[in-house]
């Protein structure tokens, strides 16, 4: 047996935990018990490292006992080839506050889904080179929300290290192209994803063996100091590969968040201390907080003054002195009334303007049209039903209500007009979330239209259901074009993603007001409850480019009705004249003009506006004016 000696004279404060200090380690766990040890193991190698020898026991000591917490110092040099459990009353258990396991390195191993996961003693050092977060204000950014795994796992990602952090590096490159600025990754912290009888409520009777199911999203209870392992290269350190993938990302300009499940039962301070911990030791931009988290021992922490924090609502969100707003909104509220207002439901004209327009001075709001939770923007459009017979519940789990619309068929289909109409759905409905004021989140693969074959509650799906299906780029080319046409737009025009909410008034003395509402007449919208159409004009003197210059003037009408209407455009300066640079009832065109190639329209009076469509029109130099000008000159 090795020797070790307790350091009785150390009084510092430690972390829970098992902490690298001058003469030793020190180690700090809460457990309710009469006796507790700290347990070490020799490292295993091989295909079965999860499985431990015979340990060294070294009990803690009585006096160093601090309410349910046992604590000790031990001074010595030799427990770099361990790694370490803990023991109370006879119960060995891993460290729940471990920073990497053994154990878990493989996916869904259901033969070692119930084996003790032990910690190594130490750690190998990162160089982060510098590396500090982006803090990109709200109205730049442009989320884009993946699965580790399902993200690269399918045949078609053309990755070489599928399903891991790695995997993500490889499609970075496209990930840029995109446009995108902030990369959000479900659950990256060590959870279980072989469900247990434990996971199955109201079942007493379950034997302690895996379901045969699997928790892919991985919201459940976790280790919540630790990168998952199995999202790590075989043989790698999953926690060197987070952050290698971290600093990598801020090298291309890109953010990263990660979402951090809480079931409820863990205090305030814990959850205040994990995501700390998710800040400082990877350098994340953000954390979204999902489950039961206490997001309101978050707001006005000092130190998460600069980082990103998303939860369904805050108590009193309001920006730090002398900093950007860190606060965000993440609900369903934007996706079911921009849905509704989609499909032409009757009374969404509020709720639509109301949307577009939202975004609070102390607190950014993030917009989606799909989630993870739910039918994809493809399937928004294909299915009027929930399809999760795969799932082995009956159809019974997930949500009725997805407010979607399957444009007349149910499914998949070959009929050239229903094709269309969901093509033109489609493209208005990305309109509608990069128009919009809030922060734009897109679910990876919504660009090329993946689909989940109509199940809206994947959670159990680890296969072609739930993974990226890239063979789709090439299938609807034409969405990918236009996703990526639209996010280049709605960057190079920042009245479209204003720091503050519109006033809705002319506060600068402008001419116009930043934002204005009409209907089918200039400045008279209707809002009555049969209408489904309205008219939003933005005001290009309120949005400043990034050289001071003022924005361009645009119109934007949407007809959501399934009949045609005419929209009588605002007068512009007689320098200026309206040309159309979106119409997404122009398949040919594939629903956009580029810039400079927009299509100036004579009768701005009486502009018809064709069934389920979206127009932009944007205010350019008058040529006709141009000319009479040059002629008198």
């Amino acid at each position: 047996m090795r020797p070790y000696q307790i350091d009785s004279t150390d009084t510092r404060v430690y972390p829970m935990g098992l902490t690298r200090t001058e003469k030793g380690i020190h180690a700090a766990v809460a457990a309710a018990a009469k006796e507790c040890s700290l347990l070490l193991y020799a490292k295993k190698q091989g295909k079965n490292s999860g499985k431990q020898g015979e340990p060294i026991r070294i009990p803690f000591p009585e006096e160093g006992r601090r309410g349910l917490v046992w604590e000790m110092s031990l001074a010595g040099d030799w427990f770099d080839g361990y790694t370490y459990g803990f023991e109370a009353d006879g119960k060995v258990f891993s460290d729940p506050c471990g920073t990497a396991f053994l154990g878990r390195e493989k996916w869904g191993d259901l033969a070692h889904a119930d084996v003790l996961l032990t910690t190594p003693v130490a750690e190998e050092p990162f160089d982060w080179e510098g590396d500090k977060p982006l803090q990109i204000p709200y109205e730049d950014c442009i989320v884009y929300r993946a699965h580790v795994r399902g993200l690269t796992k399918h045949p078609s990602s053309g990755v070489q290290e599928k399903g891991t952090f790695r995997g993500i590096l490889e499609k970075l490159p496209y990930i840029k192209e995109l446009g995108i600025t902030t990369l959000e990754l479900l659950p990256v912290a060590e959870f279980q994803e072989v469900m247990m009888p434990e996971h199955q409520e109201g079942n007493p009777y379950g034997k302690k063996e895996p379901t045969g199911k699997l928790n892919y999203w991985g919201y459940a209870p976790a280790f919540s100091y630790a990168a998952k392992a199995s999202y790590a290269g075989k043989g790698r350190n999953a926690s060197a590969e987070l952050k290698n993938l971290v600093k990598e990302l801020h090298r291309a300009g890109i953010e990263l968040v990660t979402e951090l499940f809480f079931t409820g039962k863990e205090t305030p301070a814990q959850v205040l201390d994990i995501v700390r911990f998710w800040v400082r030791e990877y350098h994340v931009d953000g954390i979204h907080l999902v489950g039961s988290a206490p997001a309101w021992i978050l707001e006005t922490d000092p130190y998460l003054a600069d980082t990103k924090l998303w939860a369904t609502s805050w108590q009193d969100p309001k920006a730090a002195p002398g900093r950007k707003k860190h606060l965000a909104e993440y609900h369903d509220g934007f996706l079911v009334d921009m849905r509704r207002a989609l499909k032409g439901d009757e009374d969404q004209m509020s709720s639509l303007t109301f949307r577009s327009r939202r975004n609070p001075a102390g607190c950014g709001v993030i917009n989606y049209m799909a989630t993870t939770n739910g039918f994809t923007l493809m399937d928004m459009v294909c299915y009027d039903q929930k399809h999760n017979e795969a799932n082995g519940e009956d159809n019974r789990d997930g949500t009725d209500y997805n407010c979607s619309w399957n444009c007349g068929a149910e499914g998949p289909v070959r009929k050239k007009k229903i094709t269309a109409i969901r093509n033109q759905q489609l493209r208005n409905a990305v309109l509608m979330l990069f128009l919009s004021q809030g922060t734009p989140m897109l679910l990876a693969g919504d660009e090329f239209g993946n689909s989940q074959n109509g199940n809206n509650n994947a959670y159990c799906q680890d296969n072609e259901i739930s993974w990226v299906d890239w063979r789709k780029q090439k299938t609807n080319g034409d969405l990918l074009a236009f996703v990526k046409h639209v996010i280049a737009f709605r960057k190079a025009h920042p009245v479209f993603h204003m720091p503050e909410e519109p006033r809705v008034m002319d506060y600068r003395s402008c001419g116009k007001p930043d934002v204005s509402y009409h209907g089918l007449n200039a400045w008279k919208p209707e809002f009555e409850s049969f209408r489904r159409q309205i008219g939003i004009m933005y005001w290009g003197e309120y949005g400043k480019k990034a050289d001071g210059s003022a924005d361009d003037t645009f119109f934007v009408a949407y007809n959501m009705h399934w009949e045609p209407h005419p929209f009588a455009l605002p007068h512009l300066p007689k320098e200026k004249q309206w040309a159309l640079c979106f119409d997404t009832s122009d398949a040919a065109a594939n629903g956009f003009y580029e810039e400079g190639a927009e299509k100036p329209i004579k009768d701005p009076k009486k502009y018809m506006a064709p069934p389920r469509t979206i127009l932009v029109f944007k205010g350019v130099p008058n040529q006709e004016e141009e000319a009479c000008t040059r002629s008198k000159n």
